[in-house]
């Protein structure tokens, strides 16, 4: 089609400085006098475009020119090219293209104010491999199987139709429906194992917005008010939200966590630089626990 040549003739002009018709005409198998045509119709939508003879000659654009501002606002130039070079930075999907056939339509941007890596420091490669899989499924509508880690430590065989991948709080998850449980779930990149991508294809249509401020992950929390030593400091940066600095340095936080065995497991991880202020059935879990550790070290 005409409208798509005549956009990559503008493209390679921008990228190229300088092109030859009969160089043009070989790219797009057509005619000298075709591209001729082009040349006069960019130039009639007032695209700079001129022709010079003799050696050295060839097609040209003026050297100032960039994609009509007209179009898109300088803020939203931008926030394209940032989003592009954020998505890029993971290494999971391959935009280097776009991005530079972008960054020459715009002419003069920096989206160098932002570097993002949302891969893990552990095992990256796997993870990698993991998204780019799961995203063919997602596009391509093809159920995949897996075995899947819970947080319960249980592993268990999952036949998913993959619907959306999400990052939230520092992790990706696939959301799909579980064909094993009958229901939709959020399954956690780094706990999938053996991942496989199935020839059956599935007609169901994802959300258009799945995270928001509600809980999506339908799990009961508990309130912890815990004490925290200065030597913690970093962490109660960190991972809370509401905290209040003592005298002697020590802070008083408080965070929602989810219930379950794994409330104990999180205090434990602060060792003696925390003390379970409230509930009390949470402190008084976390003594047996803890007095159940020294056992099998006494």
């Amino acid at each position: 089609m005409q409208i798509n040549r005549l956009f990559e003739i503008l493209y390679i002009l921008l990228d190229k400085k300088a092109a030859t018709a009969k160089a043009l005409a070989e790219r797009f198998e057509v005619s000298t006098r075709t591209i001729y045509r082009d040349i006069e119709t960019l130039s009639s939508a007032g695209i700079p475009v001129y022709m010079s003879k003799g050696k050295g000659g060839g097609i040209s654009l003026l050297p100032d020119f960039v994609l009509n501002k007209a179009v898109i606002t300088d803020e939203e130039r931008e926030d394209i090219l940032s989003s592009l070079k954020a998505v890029n930075a993971v290494n999971l999907s391959k935009t280097d293209t776009a991005l530079k056939k972008l960054s020459s339509l715009f002419g003069d941007s920096n989206p160098d104010w932002i570097e993002v890596d949302f891969s893990s420091w552990a095992n990256p490669q796997n993870e990698t491999v993991t998204f780019n899989t799961i995203k063919s499924a997602i596009l391509g509508k093809r159920i995949v199987s897996f075995a899947y880690a819970s947080a319960k430590g249980q592993q268990t065989a999952r036949e998913v139709e993959p619907l959306k991948l999400c990052f939230k709080s520092g992790a990706w998850y696939l959301y799909g429906y579980c064909k094993s449980r009958c229901d939709f779930r959020f399954f956690k990149l780094r706990r999938i194992r053996e991942l496989c991508l199935s020839e059956q294809n599935f007609q169901r249509k994802s959300p258009s917005q799945i995270l928001s401020n509600e809980n999506v992950f339908k799990e009961a929390y508990i309130k912890l008010k815990l004490k925290l030593s200065a030597e913690v400091a970093y962490r109660v940066y960190d991972e809370f939200e509401s905290y209040d600095q003592q005298e002697d340095g020590s802070f008083i936080a408080e965070i929602n966590y989810p219930k379950g065995k794994w409330i104990v497991y999180y205090i434990t991880t602060f060792g003696r630089h925390c003390e379970v202020l409230e509930p009390q059935d949470v402190r008084n879990d976390v003594q047996a626990e803890l007095q159940n550790t020294l056992k099998h070290y006494l």
